[in-house]
């Protein structure tokens, strides 16, 4: 097993349990947090394969990626309060899943000949669009239209790869900056609670 390989696995692992807890004041019962836990953890990339015609999905090619949703979800139900108390850590864990994601995204839109400019928008989506779906499953507000700098982030990441990739950067090299810089931005924005300037 690679380090990008189980980076992805932990990734999805998160946004499982992130989707399952998201449900947890709601009265739902382990069906109906799975099922949320599971729409969180697919939605982006499965999103981002319809839109470039690219199957088998990945999550149907791969039954570890449904094995540590499943395991996510048991963990959300049987450890609520302990998972709760870690919101700090899990937030930690969320950021690095959708930067990896990100860059994940760009390099599959590339591998199939797409634009960069599409490239860019489809890795966007891979990180983002499984907790859009989930914060719209919970009536809550999507997160890209809170104040909360997220797809942005991912964006600007996605750039920055497309950038160094141009260079011909060493792909390893690339990674690492590009998912570094998506933590930093994200992690910056939350401490001083930095937002992009609001439309009025």
């Amino acid at each position: 097993m690679t380090l990008q390989y189980a980076l992805e696995l932990i990734g999805t692992f998160v946004f499982a349990i992130s989707g399952a807890l998201a449900v947890r004041e709601r009265e739902h019962d382990l069906f109906g947090a799975g099922f949320t836990g599971f729409i969180t953890a697919i939605g982006g990339g499965t999103l981002r394969d319809i839109l470039l015609d690219a199957y088998p999905l990945v999550w149907i090619a791969d039954i570890n990626v449904l094995y540590a949703i499943l395991v996510g979800i048991l963990a959300a139900f049987i450890f609520p309060n302990f998972l709760s108390k870690l919101r700090k850590t899990l937030f930690l864990f969320d950021t690095l899943g959708i930067a990896f994601f990100t860059v994940l995204g760009v390099e599959k839109a590339l591998s199939l000949g797409v634009r960069p400019e599409i490239a860019a928008i489809m890795g966007m989506f891979s990180a983002v669009m499984g907790g859009v779906i989930r914060d719209t499953l919970t009536n809550e507000i999507p997160i890209l239209f809170r104040k909360e700098i997220y797809a942005s982030a991912c964006l600007a990441g996605a750039i920055l790869y497309l950038i160094l990739n141009y260079f011909g950067l060493e792909r390893d090299w690339n990674l690492l900056i590009s998912v570094a810089a998506i933590i930093a931005i994200r992690l910056v924005a939350m401490k001083y609670k930095l937002s992009l300037p609001r439309l009025d």
